[in-house]
C-alpha cells in the first residue's frame, strides 16, 4: 500500500510537527491554571459588558482598596470578564463582589462564578495530573504487549507496544502544541480539563491503533493456516488498506460533534473541545500513518540483526 511505501514522508511531517509543537512549549508557552498554581477565579457578569479598558481602570482601584495586588483579567463570552488573582481570603472575594458590584452598577454587574484553590491543592493536583497520564501510558503497553503475547513472528510482540507509545507520545506532543496556539490567540489555560482532554485523546487513539493490529495479526494467522508466503510489509500494508474506511468514518463522526461543540458550544468548553477536535485528527493520522508504517520499520531493523 501506497502509506507503508511511502512511511519516510510521513515520518518527516511528524517530526516536523513535533519540533514544532516542542517550540511551542517555549514561544509562546503556556499558563498554567489555578488548578496547578493555585489561586482564585471570579468570573463577573453584566447585562451590558463594559469595555475591557473600562472595566481594568475600575476593577483597579477596587482591588488595591481590598489589597489584592496579582491579577488578570479576561473577557469571556460577550456578556463576562473572568478575573484570576493571587489566593484570596473571603472577606477580599466579598468586597471585590460588592465594589464590582457598586461600580459598574450601570451594567447590573454580579459576581457569577468564583473558586479558590490553595498552592498546595494545586501542586497536588499537578501531581496527580502527571500520575494519571504516567499511569495510562504504562498499563496501555503492558496492555499491548499482553495481547499480542501470542504473535511473536515474524515481529516480537513487545514492539507492538514500542509502537503504539510512540503513537501516543505523538498524540500528546502535538495536540498539546495545538493547543498552546490556540490559547495564544483566543485564551486558555493549563487545567484539569485540558488533562482530561488529554486522557480522553490517549483512550481513542490507542482504540484505533489496536484496531489496525488486530487485523495485522489476523492476517498473520490467516498466512500461517493457509503456509502462505508474503512479506510482513505487504501484511501490514493489506491490513491498513482494509482498516483505513473504517478509522476515517469513525473519527469523522466525532469530528462533526466536536466541531459542533466548538461552533455553539460555551466559552468555557471551547478550550476543551479544540484539544479533542486536534487529537482525534492527530490520534487517527498516527494510527494510519505512524503506528502500521513504524511496525515495518522495526521488522526491518530486526531482520537486520
Amino acid at each position: 500500500m501506497w502509506i507503508i511505501k511511502h512511511r519516510s514522508i510521513f515520518y518527516i511531517l511528524s517530526v516536523i510537527l513535533i519540533v514544532g509543537s516542542i517550540v511551542t512549549f517555549f514561544v509562546p508557552g503556556i499558563r498554567a491554571g489555578i488548578d496547578f498554581t493555585g489561586g482564585s477565579l471570579a468570573v463577573f457578569h453584566f447585562d451590558t459588558r463594559p469595555e475591557l479598558e473600562v472595566f481594568t481602570e475600575g476593577f483597579s482601584a477596587i482591588a488595591e482598596e481590598k489589597g489584592v495586588a496579582d491579577y488578570t483579567i479576561q473577557p469571556t463570552g460577550e456578556e463576562a470578564y473572568t478575573v484570576r488573582t493571587e489566593p484570596i481570603t473571603e472577606a477580599q472575594k466579598d468586597g471585590l463582589a460588592d465594589g464590582v458590584a457598586e461600580v459598574f452598577s450601570e451594567n447590573n454587574a454580579s459576581l457569577e462564578q468564583f473558586t479558590n484553590i490553595g498552592p498546595t491543592v494545586g501542586s497536588e493536583l499537578k501531581s496527580k495530573a502527571y500520575l494519571a497520564i504516567g499511569i495510562v501510558l504504562m498499563a496501555i503497553v503492558l496492555f499491548i504487549t499482553f495481547a499480542f503475547r501470542e504473535v511473536s513472528k515474524p515481529i516480537v510482540s513487545w514492539k507492538y507496544g514500542l509502537a503504539t507509545i510512540v503513537a501516543l507520545a505523538h498524540d500528546i506532543i502535538i495536540p498539546t502544541g495545538a493547543y498552546i496556539l490556540y490559547s495564544k490567540f483566543f485564551g486558555g489555560e493549563l487545567d484539569m480539563l485540558f488533562i482530561s482532554a488529554l486522557l480522553a485523546i490517549l483512550g481513542f487513539s490507542v482504540h484505533d491503533t489496536i484496531v489496525v493490529f488486530d487485523r495485522i495479526r489476523e492476517n498473520l494467522r490467516i498466512n500461517a493456516t493457509g503456509s502462505k508466503k508474503e512479506d510482513f510489509e505487504l501484511t501490514v500494508g493489506r491490513s491498513v488498506e482494509q482498516t483505513f474506511t473504517r478509522s476515517i468514518n469513525t473519527s469523522v463522526t466525532v469530528f462533526i460533534v466536536l466541531l459542533a461543540l466548538m461552533v455553539f458550544g460555551s466559552d468555557v468548553i471551547k478550550p476543551f473541545a479544540f484539544t479533542l477536535l486536534a487529537g482525534i485528527v492527530i490520534g487517527t493520522y498516527s494510527s494510519i500513518f505512524i503506528a502500521s508504517p513504524l511496525m515495518v520499520t522495526l521488522y526491518k531493523q530486526q531482520s537486520k540483526k
